[in-house]
């Protein structure tokens, strides 16, 4: 029996999260499984992996070969750094301590750049927003200022209704009463003459 590191599939349609497991290498993907040792969630920004790393490093160590992604997901966490770095111990390249001090220095860079991703990542998103939010002020400006000249108009429109039709009232006055003053003014001048 060969043993694989392999994914097996959960979650939704469109919403992918996988356990990290140790299975026979006939057995079906999403089926019968020897150990998990593992979560990947691809759907989170960054990645999320959690690995049982003691088990991920035995397992690896007794010649579980794991697939591409799940080699990926083991360099990622530092399972593959361990054990080149446990080879060289065997084979006297290094002492135990040389070669933890050296993990240990991996593992902060590592950390130390998923850290600013994570940052990066963040930035990169609140700057999308404030654009975001610009635009739609300088759209919400435009539109009330297109608002205040409509209602400028409408109320400059209503104000010259409203002088037509204080001119109309007095123009009627005027008109009426100079038709009856004229003649008046024609019966007063017989009179005279």
């Amino acid at each position: 029996m060969s043993a694989k590191i392999r994914l097996q599939r959960h979650g939704k349609k469109g919403q992918p999260f996988y356990h990290i497991v140790v299975a026979d290498s006939r057995a079906p993907r999403d089926g019968k499984f020897i150990e998990k040792i593992g979560t990947y969630n691809p759907i989170a920004n960054p990645a999320q992996i959690t690995i049982k790393f003691d088990r991920a490093l035995y397992w690896y160590s007794v010649g579980a070969q794991p697939t591409d992604t799940a080699r990926s997901l083991l360099s990622k966490t530092g399972v593959m750094m361990k054990y080149h770095l446990m080879r060289g111990v065997q084979k006297g390249a290094l002492t135990e301590e040389q070669a933890e001090v050296k993990f240990q220095n991996w593992m902060k860079e590592k950390e130390a750049k998923v850290a600013n991703a994570a940052k990066a990542i963040e930035e990169k998103t609140r700057g999308e927003k404030k654009t975001r939010l610009e635009a739609e002020k300088k759209v919400n400006e435009a539109r009330a200022a297109e608002l205040a000249k409509k209602r400028l108009a409408e109320m400059e429109s209503q104000k010259a209704a409203e002088v037509v039709e204080q001119a109309e009232e007095a123009a009627p006055a005027a008109v009426e009463a100079p038709v009856e003053e004229a003649p008046t003014a024609e019966a007063e001048t017989p009179a005279e003459a």
